[in-house]
C-alpha cells in the first residue's frame, strides 16, 4: 500500500481507501462485510469512509463493528453529514448546527470511537447559511471529535467559499469526495484546479462507475446474476443503469486490450487510471466479496505511462462525460425533507 498526504494537512491516508456505501447494511450479510473489512486490513488499507445515511446508519455500525479490536491511531475513519437520517423529521437533514451536532454525535456511537478523522458536508445546503455550517464543524473539530472537516459534491464556487471561511476560523478542510471514473471526469476542468488552489485533495468515489468498468457488463446481454444492477433494495441499480448503454458498454470492452498490455485486470486499470491525477489522494473502492479487495488493492502504487492513458482515452472516446455543470445540474436544490 502507498499513501498520500491529504491536501495540505499532515495527515496520510491510504491511496486506497475502503467504502461501505450500498454494501454494508444492505446488499451483504454483516458476516461477509466484516470479511471485507478484514481483507482491507490485511491489504494495508488503513483508511474507511463511510456516512450516516448508508442504509440509514446501518453501514456506520457494521463498521464500526468490524473495526473494533484494532488499534484505533493506526486508522483513518471517514463519516459524512447531510441526507435525510433517523425518522426523517424537518432536522433530520442538512447541515444546519442542531443537525451536525446531533448527527455527529450519533455516528460516533455507531462507530465506536471518541473521534473521525476527517467530517465530510456530503452536499451542500441551500437552506443553511455557509457561515453557519462552516462554524458548526469548527466547534466539532475544536471538541477533538473529528481532527479534518471535508466536503462531497460540492461545486468550484462552493469550495472556494467554504475554504474562505475555514481559514478565518483556523479550521483545516482538506478534501473533497466527488464521483471520477476514466468515465466520469467533470470535476477535472473546474473543482480540482479549485482544489488545487485552496489546498484541497479529492477522495474519489466510483472509480469503476459501479462496476461497469470491469467489464462484467457486456452490451447486448442481460445484466450478471448478483450484480450492482440487480440490486434494488439497496439503490444500486439506479446508479448503473445511466452506464448501460450499448454505446458505451462497447467503449469499455475495448479496455480489454488496454488492461492485458498493462498487466492489470480492467478493475484495477479504472482504480490506477484515477490514481495518476495528482490531486487524487485516494481512489474508494467497495466490494461485496473480500476477493475484490485484494483484487482491486493491486492498482496501489502503479503507474501509467503516457501511451497507456492515451488508449484509455482512445478506446473510451466520446463515452466519456466531462461537463463541469453536471455536479451543480445533480446536486439538491432544496433539502430532501
Amino acid at each position: 500500500m502507498e499513501f498520500r498526504y491529504l491536501g495540505r494537512s499532515g495527515l496520510k491516508i491510504s491511496e486506497i481507501t475502503y467504502g461501505n456505501w450500498i454494501t454494508h447494511g444492505g446488499q451483504v450479510d454483516d458476516g461477509t462485510a466484516t470479511a471485507c473489512v478484514r481483507a482491507a486490513l490485511e491489504a494495508g488499507i488503513t483508511s474507511f469512509d463511510t456516512a450516516d445515511v448508508y442504509m440509514n446508519g446501518a453501514a456506520e455500525t457494521v463498521l464500526g463493528d468490524a473495526l473494533a479490536g484494532q488499534r484505533r491511531e493506526s486508522l483513518e475513519i471517514f463519516t459524512k453529514v447531510y441526507w435525510p437520517t433517523g425518522p426523517g423529521g424537518p432536522n433530520d437533514c442538512g447541515l444546519s448546527r442542531k443537525h451536525i451536532r446531533e448527527s455527529i454525535e450519533a455516528s460516533l456511537r455507531r462507530l465506536r470511537t471518541d473521534y473521525v478523522d476527517l467530517y465530510q458536508a456530503h452536499r451542500y445546503d441551500t437552506e443553511t447559511p455557509l457561515e453557519e455550517t462552516m462554524q458548526a464543524f469548527a466547534d466539532v473539530v475544536r471538541s477533538g471529535k473529528a481532527l479534518y472537516i471535508g466536503v462531497s459534491e460540492w461545486t468550484a464556487e462552493q469550495i472556494r467559499a467554504g475554504a474562505a471561511l475555514a481559514r478565518e476560523l483556523a479550521v483545516p478542510l482538506v478534501s473533497s469526495q466527488p464521483q471520477y471514473s476514466a468515465l466520469w471526469r467533470v470535476i477535472e476542468p473546474e473543482v480540482v484546479p479549485a482544489c488545487r488552489e485552496e489546498g484541497l485533495s479529492q477522495i474519489v468515489w466510483s472509480p469503476i462507475a459501479q462496476g461497469v468498468l470491469t467489464g462484467k457488463y457486456l452490451p447486448g446481454q442481460p445484466v450478471p446474476e448478483g450484480s450492482r444492477a440487480t440490486d434494488t433494495s439497496g439503490g444500486g441499480a439506479s446508479f448503473v443503469k445511466a452506464w448501460l448503454s450499448d454505446e458505451t458498454l462497447t467503449r469499455v470492452q475495448a479496455l480489454r486490450p488496454v488492461a492485458e498490455a498493462a498487466g492489470l485486470t480492467m478493475a484495477q486499470l479504472a482504480v490506477a487510471w484515477v490514481l495518476q491525477n495528482d490531486n487524487v489522494a485516494a481512489a474508494i473502492i467497495g466490494a461485496s466479496r473480500p476477493e475484490q479487495v485484494a483484487e482491486n488493492v493491486k492498482a496501489a502504487g502503479v503507474r501509467l505511462d503516457e501511451a497507456t492513458m492515451a488508449a484509455i482515452d482512445e478506446a473510451l472516446g466520446d463515452a466519456v462525460i466531462l461537463d463541469p455543470g453536471l455536479t451543480a445540474a445533480r446536486a439538491p436544490r432544496r433539502r430532501p425533507v
